[in-house]
């Protein structure tokens, strides 16, 4: 795996080992990206992070602040030695499970730019109420989440719908925040 574009472009990254982290792999994350469109001095929110794959990518563009939460221990670790290698800076890594980062992050009040959800395929469609609860609360106003799930799978959260692609076995859904008149 490696950095396709930004200040780190065609820099490799570590994965962590075994079958239980699916990274994302080139091809989807490149096509992500070009859907996100440009993060420069985007704060951004990368849940289900594995390797860290698209929040090292949003940080390699010109994202100013990523938040990484991952749930396992040696994939945190993966995530560190990455920063480490790539020398990116404006991350943190929190290694807990997303549901209570999820509310940690919301009664902190804090609000992002972008947020990139890739939760095994399998686990998606338990996780689809507490995504819909809380991350309209976490995006800005003209923030945009990217959801990563099995191609068969359309995810439904109450936000504006922008596209929904698949790419192999993946598909990629983009929403933007809802616009409530109110400032982000």
């Amino acid at each position: 795996m490696r950095i396709i574009a930004g200040d780190r472009k065609g820099a490799k990254i570590f994965a962590p080992k075994g079958r239980s982290t699916r990274p994302t792999g080139d091809r989807v994350r490149e096509a992500a990206f070009c859907l996100i469109g440009p993060v420069d001095g985007a704060t951004m929110l990368d849940l289900f992070a594995g390797s860290g794959a698209m929040g090292l990518e949003a940080l390699s563009r010109g994202a100013t602040r990523a938040v990484f939460v991952e749930s396992d221990r040696d994939a945190c670790r993966v995530i560190e030695r990455n920063l480490a290698k790539l020398e990116l800076r404006g991350a943190e890594i929190v290694c807990a499970d997303v549901r209570r980062a999820l509310l940690t992050n919301a009664a902190a009040g804090r609000r992002y730019d972008l947020i990139l959800v890739d939760p095994p395929y399998e686990e998606y469609l338990q996780m689809q109420k507490t995504l819909a609860l809380y991350l309209p609360r976490l995006l800005k106003a003209d923030g945009v989440v990217v959801v990563e799930t099995d191609s068969r799978l359309e995810p439904e959260l109450p936000l504006e719908l922008r596209t929904s692609r698949s790419y192999g076995s993946a598909r990629l859904t983009v929403y933007d925040g809802v616009h409530d008149g109110k400032s982000s």
